[in-house]
């Protein structure tokens, strides 16, 4: 029973320790990806409308990372590699990521994470991100959903875990699925 209570002392402590630096606005965990609301974004030099625009962006939902916050502006980083500021009305928390194959090719598409192919998507699409496992995201491209690998996304982090429902343990028994649930959690 001791050795039970110092392993949970220890696993408590490790949680804790593992810095995190948070906002100054908004207290939330910086970085952090979010998304944007609108077809039609300004991204500026500066942290104020007397900035000059340096990019527009023209597709909603597009993922970007918030580096740094100010006020009412949010210093951002974008796939291309972009950084500039964000009035914080032009972002969202709901999670979207963009398809980042290596070379020129398609993202598989799978029914359960390694399951079936039951589909591919093209380099650069921007995908819904419904659920994120250790290695595996569920995604919504349209009307469809599916499972992808991870690694090929961008727009969430190696060990995220995003909306794992209390009984994804079951489910992963049921897929057949090895995964370390643990390791998950502490990834959070």
């Amino acid at each position: 029973m001791i050795k039970i209570f110092i392993i949970c002392l220890i696993l408590i402590n490790t949680s804790f320790t593992s810095a995190e630096t948070l906002g100054n606005e908004t207290r939330l965990k910086i970085p952090r990806f979010v998304s944007l609301k609108s077809d039609n974004s300004n991204l500026r030099v500066g942290p104020s409308e007397n900035y000059p625009i340096k990019l527009r962006y023209i597709v909603a939902n597009t993922p970007v990372e918030i580096i740094d916050e100010f006020k009412y502006w949010r210093k951002i980083n974008d796939y291309d590699g972009n950084k500039g500021w964000l009035h914080k009305s032009l972002i969202k928390g709901k999670r979207f990521a963009i398809v980042n194959t290596p070379y020129q090719e398609d993202l598989q598409v799978f029914n359960k994470p390694k399951g079936k192919n039951i589909g591919k998507i093209g380099k650069k699409n921007v995908l819904e991100v419904k659920t994120c496992l250790m290695n595996w995201c569920k995604i919504k491209y349209g009307k469809n959903t599916g499972w992808v690998n991870k690694l090929n996304l961008w727009g969430v982090y190696e060990k995220e875990i995003i909306n794992i429902p209390f009984y994804q343990p079951i489910i992963n028994l049921i897929w057949g699925i090895n995964l370390n649930f643990f390791s998950q959690w502490r990834g959070r």
